[in-house]
């Protein structure tokens, strides 16, 4: 993370952290943890989609499945994200 870069912006309803990453850090980040507590960290996941690929993957199929039914798994596609929404294709 790049100190100067990042933010915070807090509102009656909201609260804002904006992170910059540092010159030398590549690729996109998966999740992140907060919380009041270090002890009791919460983790959430960005919106990508492989985290909703693996996400929906696991509401169709909750356990171990068989070849067969992972093959039968619809595909998953990310189309837009907003603030507001999300969209995405399921074929």
């Amino acid at each position: 993370l790049v100190s100067p870069e990042s933010s915070i912006s807090i509102s009656a309803h909201n609260a804002v952290v904006g992170l910059a990453k540092a010159p030398g850090s590549i690729g996109l980040w998966d999740k992140f943890s907060f919380g009041l507590d270090p002890s009791a960290l919460q983790e959430r996941l960005f919106v990508s989609e492989e985290n909703v690929d693996g996400f929906l993957g696991t509401a169709f199929c909750p356990s171990p499945c068989s070849q067969s039914a992972l093959e039968s798994q619809p595909l998953i596609e990310v189309l837009d994200v907003t603030e507001d929404r999300i969209q995405i294709r399921v074929e």
